[in-house]
């Protein structure tokens, strides 16, 4: 048997990183249904400009929700709650069933909770004195559960 060699490496290069993602696809695919994969991104704009942002991806029949961002000058006029929403519809649209996300004690948990979300685990001292929390939404084809309505957010124009 050859010897194997174990290595830290600081860079690697894409196709290398592509094949660890295809390889393990692969396995999983083969002891699951199909991932179906796809990237989800939705973003808010006042005149043109970024005031908020979405992105995640949905598989195995449900939404994740990788980052969610609102300018600070534009926070509370329900611009989470519309990019929420739109997520989820689509979500839907994919055939999701359900959502998952994650956020810290420092960012938007009464947010997330407040849109139905519910925690299911929790990460002390990450970072050090502060919790990460792990929630998820149940039955997205209940209508009633999608965060809100998604509304037009008004641009001045």
């Amino acid at each position: 048997m050859k010897e194997i060699h174990t290595a830290i490496e600081t860079e690697m290069p894409e196709a290398e990183r592509q094949f660890v993602v295809r390889s393990l696809v692969a396995y999983n695919d083969s002891r699951t249904a199909a991932e179906d994969y796809r990237p989800l991104t939705v973003l808010s704009r006042c005149d043109g400009v970024i005031v908020g942002g979405l992105i995640g991806y949905t598989h195995w029949n449900w939404l994740f929700v990788q980052q969610l961002w609102v300018a600070e000058d534009h926070r509370q006029r329900g611009i989470g709650s519309s990019l929420m929403a739109a997520a989820e519809s689509e979500a839907l649209a994919r055939g999701c069933l359900h959502a998952h996300c994650d956020t810290f004690d420092f960012q938007a948990l009464p947010f997330y909770q407040k849109l139905g979300y519910r925690i299911f685990g929790t990460l002390e001292d990450f970072p050090v004195g502060h919790t990460r929390y792990f929630l998820s939404k149940r039955d997205l084809k209940d209508r009633t559960k999608i965060s809100s309505p998604v509304p037009e957010i008004a641009t001045g124009r």
